[in-house]
C-alpha cells in the first residue's frame, strides 16, 4: 500500500479551505445571477478539451510552482462563455498530469483547482464588465475588447500568482516578494504578449472560418507550443546552473586529492547553519551551492604551488591567497545565475576582525553566507587535517572556534554553530561525515511546498 502524505500545517490547511469557499461562493453567484444563453454543446466540448490538453502542459519553475498556456485558453473562454461555466469548466477538467499520485494529495489538487478557477472567472467577469461598456457594433469595439483582454490577463496573473505565492510563503516561510522576484517576475512580458492571442482565438472560433473556427483555433495552438518551448528552456537554462557546479567541482576534486569532497562536507555544515539562522529555504540552496564552489579558484593555481610541502614563499603564499578573486572570474560566465554566490566565493576568507583578505572587511561589512562558509570551512579543515596539519578532534576544533569567537568569527554564527554541534549532527562525528560525503552529497532540491513535507531537512537527521 502506498504511505499517506500527512495533512498540510493547519495555517495551509485553513488557507486552502478559504480560496475553495472563495470559489464555491463566486461560482453560486455568477450562476444565480447569470443572464446569458447557454452556449452550443459542441462549443463547451470543444473548449473543454483545450482545458484538458493546456493544463497538462506545465513548465516546472523553482520553489514548485509552475507555469502553463492555460491562462490563454482561460482567458479566451472569458469571451465567448458566461463567467460562471469558465470557472466550472476550469474547476472540473483542469486536470494536472500527477493527478492520482501519492505525491499529489487532495489539498494540492483542491488548491490549484479553486484558485485557477477563481483568476479564471474572475478574469472573465472583468472581460465582459469591460467589453459591454462599447455598443455592440461601435467603431471603438475592437479597442475596448484589446483594453478588456488586457486588463483581464492582468487580474488573471495577479490573482493566479498572488494565491499560489502567498501558499508558497505559508509552506517555506519565505518572504512574498522574494518569491515573486525569483519565481514569477520575469512572466509578466509572457502574459501581455500572449494576452492578444486569447482574444484572436476567440475571435477566429466565432468568424467560423473555414467552416468551423475550432480548425483555425487549433493552428493557433502551435504558438502557445512555441511559448511552452521558451518557458521551458528557460528553466533549463537555470537547471544547467547546477551541472556546471559539478563539473566545476569534478575538476577541483581531479586536481586536489586532499580535499575531495571537501567543499561537500562544507556546503553541509553551511546549510546547517543557514537553517540554524533561520533563512529560507531558497536561501539555504544558493549557500549550499555557493559553499561547493567556494574553493573553485584554486583551479588555476599551479599544482607545484598548491601542493608544495614545505614553506611557501610571499610570493607563493599570495598566489594561493588569490584563489577567491580567481574564483570570482572562473563564475563570470555563469554570473547571471550565480550572482547571488558571488559575495560568498569572494569574501569567504574574511574574519571578523577585518584581518582577512582579500578585501580586510569586517564585522557585518562581510555577506552573511560569506561568513556562513567561513565558519564551516574551518571546522571542516580542522577536523580533516592536511599533509601539514594533523586532523583535531571534534571537541578541539569546536573549543577552537569558541576562542576565536569575536576575532576570527560571527559570535553569533558561533553560538548558532554550537547549539548545533551539541545536537550531535552527522558532521560532528568526522568518521560517519567522511563515509557520509565519500560520494555524491543527497540532492539540495527543494520539497514541494503543498506536500507540506518539513521545510527542510538538517544533516542531523542522516544520522
Amino acid at each position: 500500500m502506498s504511505k499517506r502524505l500527512p495533512l498540510p500545517p493547519l495555517p495551509i490547511l485553513l488557507y486552502v479551505l478559504a480560496v475553495a469557499l472563495a470559489y464555491l461562493s463566486l461560482q453560486v453567484l455568477l450562476y444565480t445571477t447569470n443572464t446569458q444563453p447557454f452556449p452550443k454543446l459542441v462549443d463547451v466540448i470543444f473548449w473543454t478539451g483545450l482545458v484538458i490538453w493546456s493544463s497538462r502542459g506545465i513548465v516546472i519553475l523553482p520553489m514548485s510552482a509552475g507555469i502553463s498556456h492555460a491562462f490563454v485558453i482561460n482567458i479566451a473562454m472569458g469571451v465567448l462563455f458566461p463567467p460562471w461555466l469558465v470557472m466550472a469548466l476550469v474547476a472540473v477538467f483542469h486536470l494536472n498530469k500527477d493527478l492520482g499520485k501519492p505525491t499529489y494529495p487532495w489539498y494540492k489538487d483542491l488548491f490549484n483547482r479553486t484558485q485557477i478557477s477563481l483568476a479564471a472567472g474572475l478574469s472573465a467577469l472583468t472581460l465582459q464588465g469591460i467589453i459591454n461598456i462599447a455598443p455592440l457594433g461601435s467603431a471603438y469595439t475592437p479597442l475596448v475588447e484589446f483594453i478588456g483582454v488586457a486588463v483581464a490577463c492582468a487580474v488573471y496573473f495577479i490573482v493566479n500568482v498572488g494565491l499560489t505565492t502567498f501558499v508558497i510563503s505559508l509552506a517555506t516561510k519565505m518572504p512574498v516578494r522574494k518569491i515573486w522576484f525569483e519565481n514569477y517576475r520575469w512572466m509578466v512580458g509572457s502574459y501581455l504578449v500572449l494576452a492578444p492571442v486569447a482574444l484572436i482565438m476567440a475571435k477566429v472560433y466565432q468568424s467560423d472560418l473555414l467552416g468551423w473556427g475550432g480548425v483555425v483555433v487549433a493552428f493557433l495552438l502551435v504558438i502557445l507550443y512555441y511559448a511552452r518551448s521558451f518557458w521551458d528552456e528557460r528553466v533549463q537554462l537555470e537547471a544547467a546552473f547546477d551541472s556546471a557546479i559539478e563539473v566545476l567541482m569534478s575538476a577541483l576534486d581531479a586536481k586536489d586529492p586532499y580535499t575531495r569532497l571537501h567543499s561537500e562536507r562544507v556546503a553541509a555544515i553551511a546549510k546547517d547553519l543557514a537553517v540554524g539562522l533561520g533563512l529560507d529555504e531558497s536561501d539555504q540552496k544558493k549557500i549550499r551551492y555557493g559553499a561547493r564552489i567556494h574553493d573553485i579558484g584554486k583551479v588555476g593555481i599551479p599544482d607545484s604551488v598548491l601542493f608544495k610541502a614545505g614553506q611557501l614563499s610571499l610570493d607563493e603564499f599570495a598566489l594561493i591567497r588569490s584563489h577567491p578573486e580567481r574564483g570570482v572570474k572562473l563564475m563570470e560566465p555563469l554570473k547571471k545565475y550565480s550572482k547571488d554566490v558571488i559575495p560568498l566565493i569572494l569574501y569567504h576568507h574574511e574574519r571578523w576582525d577585518g584581518r582577512g583578505y582579500p578585501a580586510r572587511l569586517a564585522g557585518e561589512k562581510i555577506p552573511l553566507w560569506a561568513r556562513i562558509v567561513h565558519l564551516a570551512d574551518s571546522y571542516e579543515v580542522m577536523t580533516a587535517g592536511r599533509p601539514y596539519s594533523a586532523a583535531k578532534a571534534p571537541s578541539r576544533a569546536m573549543a577552537e572556534l569558541l576562542d576565536l569567537s569575536g576575532d576570527q568569527f560571527d559570535p553569533k554564527l558561533v553560538n548558532i554553530f554550537q547549539s548545533l554541534w551539541q545536537k550531535d549532527p552527522i558532521w560532528k562525528d568526522r568518521e560517519v561525515f567522511i563515509s557520509a560525503y565519500t560520494s555524491q552529497a543527497p540532492s539540495s532540491e527543494l520539497p514541494l511546498p503543498s506536500s507540506l513535507a518539513p521545510a527542510y531537512e538538517t544533516s542531523e537527521k542522516l544520522n
